[in-house]
């Protein structure tokens, strides 16, 4: 085999759609620096597109204003294919707002190389070690129905892996989720948009940070709201002085104050004297 170009993207991708949310969004890992910067594409209400292998970035922008205009996934990846001196090197995943999808592998790219596609999702993969690792995605795609759309295509990246991934190893991941008004403050669409750019276990990564995601800027659930006892006081002001931000003697609810908002979590803060239990176990490792 020839020599593999350096602008290859080796990769593997999930596209994916929750009609229930109305989430769209893309995850992939990738022996490549950086990966999140080129494959994942998406738009609120339209569709998301994984554009790999000899990766041609137009197909982004391009797909999506195709879906836009009322093509289905199918149709769209059809022009963009013909239009493209390249295609053969080409590797591309779309799903539309109708849970329509599409995946193309070109003739030309390394192997193995290929895609499945069902209702709601694309997988796909390039100089992978084997089709067990995109059949590992579309079936846990498949299999998880019922959680959220982060925590399935987050799922099928593990799954990936698992099975075999990227026969040249890994380096990055992303995964980036659109909804409308999904966004920080409700003011865009960009609900997730996590990268991973170079880690020696980028999925596991990736995941770590949407954990962190989920903590900072999900609202707490009425159920997790408990007092401060004497026992979680005490956890929590042994944190705080080993944090700098209680001193012995000080005011305990100053410090947790002072804390809550200079770490961001403004989300989760209660009345005084209570606290959101997941705020909680992180603070105290629990």
């Amino acid at each position: 085999m020839a020599k593999t170009p350096n602008n290859l993207v080796a990769t593997f991708s999930i596209v994916g759609f929750d009609p229930n949310t109305g989430e769209l969004g893309v995850a992939t890992q990738s022996k490549f620096l950086g990966v999140g910067a080129v494959v994942p594409w998406a738009e609120a209400n339209v569709g998301a597109v994984a554009t790999q292998s000899l990766a041609n970035t137009a197909f982004g922008p391009d797909g999506l204003a195709l879906l836009r205009e009322g093509k289905t996934a199918q149709e769209a990846l059809d022009v963009l294919v013909k239009n493209d001196p390249d295609a053969a090197m080409r590797q591309v995943g779309i799903v539309d707002f109708n849970g329509n999808s599409a995946t193309y592998t070109g003739d030309s790219c390394y192997d193995w190389a290929g895609g499945r596609a069902g209702k709601n999702y694309a997988a796909q993969g390039n100089i992978l070690v084997g089709e067990d690792t995109v059949t590992a995605m579309a079936d846990t795609f498949e299999e998880t129905e019922g959680q959220t759309l982060a925590e399935r295509l987050l799922a099928c990246l593990h799954a990936a892996q698992k099975a075999g991934g990227d026969k040249r190893g890994m380096q990055s991941a992303a995964m980036f989720i659109v909804k409308e008004k999904g966004g920080y403050g409700g003011y865009n669409d960009r609900y997730l948009d996590l990268r991973v750019d170079e880690h020696e276990t980028p999925i596991d990564e990736l995941e770590r940070i949407y954990r962190l995601h989920q903590l900072y800027f999900n609202r707490t659930k009425e159920e997790n709201i408990v007092e401060i006892d004497n026992e979680k006081k005490e956890a929590l002001s042994e944190k705080l002085v080993e944090l700098g931000f209680l001193k012995k003697g000080g005011d305990f609810d100053e410090a947790f104050r002072n804390f809550i908002h200079t770490e961001n979590f403004e989300e989760r803060e209660q009345e005084e004297g209570k606290i959101d239990l997941e705020l909680y176990s992180y603070i105290v490792g629990k």
